[in-house]
């Protein structure tokens, strides 16, 4: 038998709202455990890096606090005097360059020098051929002995006419007319007498000399030469080199300065040195500075005399100039070396009594070499550390070295008597210690 069929269920509202479902995505998980892994391996590392500094550091403070005390050699702070120095730039310029020319024309017979020597005022260097100037000097001369005997009869016939006229024998016109005679006679010797100075001049310059003392320099012209008045070479350049001067110059601020003392009378040493700043080659003064300041670069120039004896100094040389402008007298001094610059600003270590040493904050005033003012914080007899103070601390020991110990001369520095006894007491409770 055929079974009735069933009819189709429907579905229910719920079942109809439900969407269909998507079929799952699988998410790669390789890369999820990549970065996972590098962040362990980051984590390890950090870890022994930190574990390794936490064991060496507490091994390096006891190394730290078991190392040997560093050996130093104090030095003494001392009083002294402190020269406040402008340094510059100069060059050596002669007080005196001359070129030496012929002021005549003629042949040069005779060159009397040699080239560098060293010559004096009115010594010959030269001579010219003197016989065309000679003859004109003896014409010269026999012009004017002539005309002083027109002269000398001019005069008497005037004589002879002023008595005549006095007794109306002659007419007034001869007498004017002699009068104007011995005039005219008079104004040709004067010109014969201007002749023959000339012509004794001329023949002096045939012979050629020194105008100052110097040095001579090479010959520009030889022996057998025509030399004339125009030539623009000349024979020789003779050059003065005792004294001998420098010119430098200094920056306008100090010219203030540098014009008061000059005022007051002062005499300002200044120091020639070399290239290099550190050998000394001539001790001399300033003399005087420029009229005007130079606008392009605001300096101004000076000017300072050397006496030269030695001829250390030579024309057109470069040296560095150093001018003492002032002293500051019986000031507390100390080394360059030992000054520190920190955190604390300026300091020094200072040398207590119990081997140790602490820092010591100081003021500084001027500076001349090696040597530097100390305006406070210091005093004279305290000891200081100059070699090694970079390797010290606040509180550090050290052991303190006699100077004999390096080989070096024992500090004497000028202290005045009751602070040598406090350096003394301080010196034997160092060696206590």
């Amino acid at each position: 038998m055929n079974q009735p069929m069933k009819p189709p269920q429907e579905a229910s509202p719920q079942q109809e709202a439900r969407p269909a479902r998507a079929p799952p995505v699988t998410k790669p998980r390789s890369g999820r455990r990549f970065v996972a892994t590098c962040l362990l391996l980051l984590l390890i590392v950090a870890g022994v890096v930190w574990w390794s500094r936490h064991q060496s550091a507490p091994e390096q403070g006891r190394a730290g606090r078991n190392a040997a005390p560093m050996s130093i050699v104090p030095e003494i702070v001392a009083k002294g005097d402190v020269g406040i120095n402008l340094n510059a730039l100069g060059t050596v310029t002669s007080l005196a360059t001359v070129t030496i020319r012929s002021q005549i024309s003629g042949y040069l017979l005779k060159i009397d020098f040699k080239e560098g020597d060293e010559v004096k005022k009115g010594d010959l260097l030269a001579e010219i051929d003197s016989r065309p100037y000679e003859a004109t000097l003896n014409q010269a001369k026999g012009a004017l002995a002539r005309d002083e005997a027109l002269l000398k009869g001019a005069q008497v016939d005037l004589t002879r006419y002023q008595g005549l006229a006095a007794q109306n024998a002659v007419p007034r016109q001869t007498l004017d007319t002699q009068i104007a005679l011995v005039a005219q006679v008079q104004g040709t010797v004067e010109a014969d007498r201007a002749a023959v100075k000339s012509a004794e001049v001329n023949l002096n310059y045939c012979r050629i000399v020194s105008p100052l003392d110097g040095r001579v320099g090479l010959r520009l012209v030889d022996q057998g030469n025509y030399v004339t008045a125009g030539d623009a070479n000349g024979l020789v350049v003779i050059t003065q080199l005792k004294p001998i001067s420098v010119l430098f110059t200094v920056p306008e601020d100090n010219l203030q300065a540098i014009s008061k003392r000059l005022q007051d009378g002062a005499v300002l040493p200044v120091t020639a040195l070399d290239r290099s700043g550190t050998n000394k080659i001539a001790d001399g003064t300033l003399q005087t500075f420029d009229s005007q300041i130079d606008p392009t670069t605001g300096t101004i120039k000076l000017r300072a005399q050397f006496p030269n004896d030695t001829e250390a100094l030579y024309p057109n040389q470069f040296v560095n100039i150093r001018l003492l402008l002032d002293t500051h007298k019986d000031v507390t001094t100390m080394p360059t070396a030992g000054v520190q610059r920190g955190v604390p600003g300026t300091f020094v270590y200072l040398v207590n009594a119990d081997n140790t040493v602490s820092v010591r904050k100081i003021e500084l005033g001027v500076t001349d070499g090696d040597r530097v003012e100390v305006r406070s914080g210091l005093v004279p007899g305290d000891r200081i550390v100059i070699d090694g103070a970079d390797k010290l601390r606040d509180g550090a020991k050290i052991n303190v070295r006699a100077e004999a110990d390096t080989g070096k001369p024992p500090a004497t520095p000028a202290t005045s008597p009751d602070k040598a006894g406090s350096r003394k007491q301080r010196s034997d409770t160092g060696q206590k210690q």
